[in-house]
């Protein structure tokens, strides 16, 4: 056989994969026709996160109450765009850098353009077919969109175009109000040239997450100028001119109707299999696209394995390494122990951020599981005090023997303050540890210490003295 693994798809989880793989010892393909390092760089996880970033970096320097006043910096586009383009070049030459070094000694070969399997040991690139032992299909997502919705990547746009835009749009609509979306219309509005309007089908944006969590973005959006449409349906986009025309159906049923600049289509991703072939290999897909998975990563073809986002769990780069790394260290008989996916964190990258770890109230309510919680406010927290950014909190539940279930932290830096409690998650761990740990000061994770010893009745802060500012609550 020509190599021993072949690797469909070069982002997040193909190239974990492909180096796993490698540590291992074998002679691996790699294939893919999009640039190098997929959605983890390019529109997605990279570009999206330096934009927002540097929103972020401008939207501080404006701000008039922090003993300085900025009130009359413009932002700069072509040169905003310049620097995401700098970050994405950088993280993709790293790769690039170490894909030649393993290529260099044999291990690795790079195939550029779109792999289709011809059979269960064979894909097609072009003209060549490459013959592998075993397949990782790791080709990631793409928006999707409803059908009733034309996107020409001009007026009416997916993730894949918005940050191309030559000009910032004067007035922009968001459709659909999950993380992309949420994520595009806090960018947009921070960088303060732009009417953002998000529309959104629920009562709340974030519905996956607790209401008080996104009752804190949607206080933020109003201040930031985000206008949200809830339980709007849209039922027409049309480009008429320069414009976009949107036309919704409003809470009580009224039609209403209003024109844009530009339309952001963030109604959700879709595996980005159908031009795979999968059915002559034997691999089984849902009715969503996404590959279904027998035992751990392995499909329903004995000697293929699938990571990322083309399965059907979260869509999350991180989780595609892990499920990656996990594949090769099962197609090659280590007996990797099983991937925990309660202890799977992420970041929203809001205004203000927004981190997650293991199960929030409603998850466990679903569940049926009993939990004690304790949200304590960042205006306790020295930290948040120093920064001056005091709106948000920390929120821990545990069940009532103390193992944890999941944190929240809403607020700055909340990305840094979960990875603690997700290692704990996932070991079994429990209150008692997160409060043997001798935590830095002053620093964000303070808050989720005082959650802690809150639940544990040991907290510096007791409620009846801290007007709700801590409390803890008792599921039903």
């Amino acid at each position: 056989m020509e190599f021993d693994l072949c690797v469909i798809g070069a982002g997040p989880a193909g190239i974990a994969g492909a180096m796993r793989a490698i540590d291992l010892g074998k002679r691996v393909a790699l294939i893919d026709g999009s640039p190098l390092g997929g959605v983890g760089i390019f529109d997605g996880a990279l570009s999206s996160k330096t934009l927002w970033h540097l929103a972020m970096d401008y939207a501080r320097a404006c701000r008039s109450d922090r003993g300085y006043d900025g009130s009359k910096l413009c932002p700069n586009w072509p040169a905003v765009r310049a620097e995401v383009a700098a970050a994405c070049r950088e993280a993709q030459s790293l790769l690039a850098r170490q894909l030649a070094a393993v290529a260099e000694r044999g291990q690795l070969e790079l195939i550029r353009g779109r792999a289709t399997f011809v059979g269960p040991e064979a894909v097609v690139v072009g003209e060549r077919t490459v013959r592998a032992e075993r397949f990782l299909i790791a080709v990631g997502s793409m928006p999707k969109v409803p059908g009733s919705i034309r996107v020409d990547g001009e007026r009416v746009l997916t993730s894949d175009h918005i940050e191309r835009v030559s000009t910032l749009p004067r007035r922009l609509a968001v459709i659909g109000a999950g993380v992309v979306g949420c994520e595009y219309a806090t960018i947009f509005a921070l960088l303060g040239q732009t009417e953002v309007e998000l529309f959104d089908r629920q009562p709340r944006i974030l519905p996956f997450e607790d209401e008080d969590v996104s009752a804190v973005v949607a206080g933020r959006f109003a201040e930031i100028g985000v206008h949200v449409h809830r339980q709007a349906r849209v039922e027409s986009v049309a480009v008429i001119a320069d414009e976009v025309e949107i036309g919704w159906k409003d809470a009580d049923g009224s039609v209403q109707t209003a024109r844009y600049d530009r339309v952001l289509v963030a109604t959700g991703r879709a595996p980005a299999t159908g031009s795979l072939g999968l059915e002559r290999a034997g691999v089984t897909v849902d009715a969503s696209g996404s590959i279904v998975v027998v035992s751990g990563t392995r499909t329903t073809a004995p000697n293929i394995w699938a990571a990322g986002d083309v399965t059907a769990d979260l869509m999350l780069a991180n989780l595609a390494d892990l499920e990656a790394r996990h594949a090769v260290e099962e197609m090659y008989g280590i007996d990797p122990p099983p991937l925990v996916y309660e202890a799977q964190s992420a970041i929203y990258f809001l205004s203000p951020e927004v981190a997650a770890v293991g199960l929030n109230e409603q998850m466990a309510k679903a569940k049926g599981i009993h939990y004690r919680a304790a949200i304590v406010s960042n205006a306790l927290n020295r930290r948040n005090l120093a920064m001056r950014a005091t709106t948000g909190f920390v929120k821990l539940l545990a069940r009532h023997d103390g193992r944890l279930l999941g944190l929240r932290v809403v607020g700055p830096q909340a990305g840094t303050a979960i990875q603690g409690v997700a290692l704990l998650i996932g070991q079994g761990g429990t209150l008692d540890a997160v409060d043997r740990c001798v935590h830095p000061h002053p620093a964000v994770t303070e808050g989720v210490l005082e959650a802690a010893r809150l639940l544990l009745g040991t907290s510096l802060f007791k409620p009846d003295a801290m007007d709700g500012q801590c409390r803890v609550v008792t599921s039903e």
